[in-house]
């Protein structure tokens, strides 16, 4: 009997833990997309920036600065991929993850119950087999009425 509170101890802190360090990573993680995505932002508006400065210059510089806005665009190209991979394949799963963390606590929760009913009928039994260990009657409709409970 003693095992069994241990586990449900041991079960409690794993719950715990999941929920804890699951909870600090997906905050992490959407500060880190967040972030990522305004970095992305700054960079269009750069872009944006860039194509309008060049159209004012001398032809030399306007290609320099073209093509300078075409490699910082097709960067940005590569900050949204990295954004929607980010929210799509890390972040969403995480956050379902949680739930079923959250179910399980609840599972716990009543399988801590049922044990601690269990106990509690376990050492009802014993006491009546105790007081009169040759009542077999008792015993056996106790124990009978102990299975009925636990298995409807």
């Amino acid at each position: 009997m003693q095992q069994k509170t241990l586990l449900d101890r041991y079960m409690e802190q794993t719950v715990k833990h999941a929920e804890k360090y699951l909870g600090e990573i997906c905050s992490l993680l959407a500060s880190y997309t967040r972030k990522t995505a305004k970095l992305r932002d700054k960079a269009d508006l750069l872009v944006a920036q860039l194509y309008d400065f060049s159209s004012r210059e001398d032809p030399e510089l306007q290609i320099g600065l073209k093509n300078l806005a075409e490699d910082l665009a097709m960067v940005q190209d590569y900050r949204q991929a990295q954004v929607e991979r980010l929210e799509t394949r890390v972040v969403a799963p995480l956050k379902a993850y949680g739930d079923i963390v959250k179910n399980k606590r609840v599972d716990l929760k009543k399988f801590s119950t049922d044990l601690n009913k269990e106990l509690k009928e376990l050492q009802k039994l014993e006491k009546i087999r105790l007081r009169n260990p040759a009542d077999l009657q008792s015993i056996v409709s106790f124990t009978y009425g102990l299975l009925a409970l636990f298995f409807h």
